[in-house]
């Protein structure tokens, strides 16, 4: 998810520039697609028990807007999904890194049983906060500017894609709070009381995610300005 959707994305930008202007025949169906995937991918999300796989089909309804952008070929659509891309990487190997974690302790990742966990890790609770807010682009994070530049470019684009691109931002808010309640919140088993306590390590992996995304938020035209 962090790298080889990437990669792909990058090979879409590098492709899709050879092939400028698009023929209609190529471009519209690629768009129906990636835009239809936004809905699919979010909704199957919603009805996910399976915390990893939870996460890996939220990186595909990400990676849609993304194709989508790079279809519409202008530098505000290639600037919000090459920055769209930077910070997803980064968000989703986080997620990835704290299912990890939960896994490693209680070794399931069947939602319903792995629930209550922010009584016993706490400081671990604070990092899925943060990194789901920063999975459904809460600002100020780098992610909401990324997911601006696209919707407004898909905007100019078709007005009708508005209505697509609002509902998948309300689905990812959705099953991002869905994620976060499910793992963090309600009552712990009692096979769950006794676990091995959070290692440096992993809140050293977790600060080497986030402090990026809250760096380039602070100077987003290293990363904004490549095709502006």
């Amino acid at each position: 998810a962090a790298i080889l959707l990437k990669l792909g994305g990058y090979g879409l930008i590098r492709i899709s520039s050879m092939l400028n202007p698009h023929p209609p025949n190529l471009m519209f169906p690629i768009m129906v697609l990636a835009l239809w995937g936004i809905l699919m991918t979010s909704s199957i999300c919603l009805r996910q028990t399976d915390l990893k796989a939870l996460i890996a089909y939220s990186s595909v309804s990400h990676m849609g807007l993304v194709t989508a952008a790079i279809m519409v070929q202008t530098p505000w659509s290639l600037t919000g999904a090459m920055t769209l891309m930077i910070a997803h990487g980064l968000t989703s190997s986080a997620l990835f890194a704290l299912a990890n974690t939960n896994y490693e302790r209680t070794h399931t990742r069947t939602l319903l049983l792995v629930r209550g966990l922010q009584l016993a890790f706490p400081l671990m609770s604070t990092w899925w906060l943060l990194t789901n807010l920063t999975n459904m682009a809460m600002p100020p994070t780098i992610n909401l500017l990324g997911e601006l530049f696209i919707i407004s470019t898909l905007f100019n684009w078709s007005p009708p894609t508005i209505i697509i691109t609002g509902i998948g931002t309300l689905i990812t808010a959705t099953y991002s709070l869905y994620m976060f309640l499910m793992t963090q919140r309600g009552s712990i088993s009692t096979q769950f009381r006794l676990l091995p306590p959070t290692h440096t390590r992993e809140h050293l992996t977790l600060t080497l995610h986030l402090l990026p995304l809250g760096l380039l938020i602070m100077k987003p035209a290293l990363i904004s300005g490549l095709f502006t």
